[in-house]
């Protein structure tokens, strides 16, 4: 190792343990306010004013939509900076131009730069990680940057943005120990993003929450649209493991338009894209789009921007696959997928944080299963025992495994050619077996 990725490690390590990180720690890296990102904005001569940029907040589907959208803006010849979190296996993958990771250099170079000043306020990981997004973007001369929200919306980092379209994909019961335990107070929360005279979508229309984001979009005089009561996409076919094929209807007329290719797997992707669609009718007043660019773009998400973990395929003999969806809704649909799908046995491999009421989640998961129950090498983890005695509590069967190397090679061994196994439960389990 070199001294430069020395220093690198040396560096996220601080970040990661001196300072408080949600998706490792939970609660403790929990902000209430934006009093402390304004003052780092501040501090840095407010770097995302240089740029466009695209708000995404939701409950699921937010970093697909953001990958999308990022590959077809750069499809169309756009510099196009991307924030997502969290990130898989490198914290460079939250920050990225036309795909490209930042540096280790430059990540090293601002930390130790500004450590001072970070130790003077004391600010979060993810503000942290926010402000290094914008000032990145900013040095790199993006045309327009995609930026994803972390949690909620109203008080999360990202939130300092005036974007030229704001989305929100939709609302589910997640994080709720921060953002409430019904869809009307999640809403109110990722209705935060919702600013005046900046239209937003909404992907996914409900009737506990529609009226939140009306409401909000009416108060600060802007307009709101939603995806699904404006486009319908039905799958081409149920299954292909190298692409995803939809027929898009005009929702208002039944009228088919045209098909769409993209290279991110899942049923669920057809909400995203109903959600991508909409938004792309309210950028291309202030972006050059033709159809070729949205084609491309939609069939080189992966390759343009490095999006991994969303029902991805791992493996074809046996069959795996892995999704980090990690709530009742995400779950839901996936299940729905796996009945429609062509396998002898299924087994899962499913690992858990421990801050999360799971009961819910684990009633989706079919009992004729096999699972390996497993935990990821984080503080956050649920123990795999904690978590087999809750599955069985659910109806569901199988043995532990204190890593997740050891989960999916033991359902590796016990699984035929024609078996499918899948991964998942939590981001940190799929990472670690991408």
């Amino acid at each position: 190792m070199t001294k430069e990725n020395n220093d690198y490690e040396t560096i996220v390590s601080w970040m990661f343990l001196q300072i408080p990180m949600y998706q490792r720690t939970g609660k403790a890296a929990y902000k209430i306010d934006l009093e402390k990102t304004h003052r780092i904005d501040e501090y840095f001569s407010e770097p995302h004013k240089s740029y466009k940029t695209i708000h995404v907040a939701g409950t699921n589907g937010k970093g697909s939509v953001s990958h999308t959208l990022a590959s077809i803006l750069q499809e169309a010849g756009y510099r196009v900076g991307l924030y997502t979190s969290p990130h898989m296996k490198d914290f460079r993958e939250r920050i990225r131009v036309n795909g490209e990771m930042i540096s280790e250099h430059y990540v090293t170079r601002f930390i130790k730069g500004n450590q001072r000043f970070f130790e003077e306020i004391k600010p979060s990981f993810f503000e942290m990680s926010v402000a290094m997004a914008f000032n990145f973007f900013e040095d790199q001369q993006v045309d327009v940057a995609v930026v994803e929200v972390g949690m909620g919306g109203r008080l999360d980092s990202t939130n300092i943005i005036y974007p030229e379209v704001s989305i929100i994909t939709n609302i589910g019961l997640d994080h709720t120990a921060f953002l409430g335990n019904y869809l009307y107070s999640i809403a109110q929360e990722k209705a935060g993003i919702i600013k005046r005279n900046i239209p937003v979508v909404i992907g996914e229309s409900h009737p506990e929450t529609k009226p939140v984001f009306r409401e909000k979009a009416e108060h600060v005089k802007t307009s709101i649209f939603f995806a699904d009561e404006n486009y319908i996409l039905e799958p081409s076919v149920i299954f292909d493991p190298l692409k995803n094929s939809f027929k898009v209807f005009d929702k208002k007329t039944d009228q088919y338009l045209y098909e769409l290719t993209t290279d991110l797997l899942g049923a669920y992707q057809r909400k995203n894209l109903a959600t991508v669609l909409k938004a792309l009718d309210l950028l291309k007043d202030n972006f050059l789009l033709n159809e070729k660019d949205v084609q491309k773009g939609l069939s080189k998400v992966k390759t343009n921007t490095g999006f991994l973990g969303r029902w991805q395929v791992l493996e074809t003999s046996p069959l795996i696959l892995c999704d980090t969806a990690h709530n009742a809704e995400g779950v839901k649909t996936n299940m729905e997928q796996l009945e429609k799908m062509d396998y002898q046995n299924l087994h899962f491999v499913l690992g858990f944080v421990n801050d999360k009421n799971i009961e819910n989640v684990l009633s989706l998961f079919p009992g004729n299963a096999h699972f390996y129950f497993t935990k990821a090498d984080i503080p956050r983890a649920l123990d795999e025992n904690k978590l087999r005695k809750q599955a069985t509590n659910a109806g569901l069967s199988g043995n532990t495994y204190p890593t997740t190397e050891e989960a999916l090679n033991a359902a590796k061994k016990a699984a035929s050619p024609n078996d499918m196994i899948y991964v998942g439960g939590s981001t940190f389990v799929v990472s670690e077996v991408i």
